[in-house]
């Protein structure tokens, strides 16, 4: 009897989803930059996304479908959004990866919902690393707000 209590306990905590981070930061093999926000677009609405970073106190708009609003001059045509079906969307940033600032903060917002996550210098993984979690979704940093 105590030893079945156990089992069930130990099979329950095992059940219990994990959270996930809505935000990833890696390199691709390639060199870009890609940034997977994992906030769940609104079904039949038509969402905004922003994708930015921030380093010390300058906050740098990378990428934008905000209607009065525009990316860094420095970013356009550097970068690519994708919806990722019914996970979020990924920013892919080319011709960054060498001149990437250190200790960086990358922020997305998906319908006015936001998620952030800071990189340490040193502190990149290849997108290969990037394992599928229990919810389904992809992330693997430090930090989630």
């Amino acid at each position: 009897m105590l030893k079945s209590l156990f089992v069930f306990g130990v099979l329950g905590v095992l059940l219990i989803p994990a959270t996930c981070n809505k935000i990833s930061v890696c390199v691709e093999d390639d060199r870009d930059l890609r940034v997977d926000c994992l906030i769940e677009p609104k079904p039949n609405k038509i969402n905004s996304y922003e994708f930015s970073w921030s380093s010390g106190t300058k906050e740098s708009l990378i990428n934008t479908n905000v209607s009065g609003s525009a990316a860094e001059v420095q970013f356009k045509d550097k970068s690519y959004v994708e919806e990722l079906e019914s996970e979020g969307y990924r920013m892919t940033l080319s011709g960054f990866t060498d001149n990437l600032p250190h200790n960086t903060t990358y922020m997305c917002k998906i319908s006015g919902e936001a998620a952030r996550v800071t990189v340490e210098a040193g502190g990149w993984i290849d997108c290969v690393c990037v394992c599928v979690r229990v919810c389904g979704f992809r992330g693997s940093e430090r930090e989630n707000k």
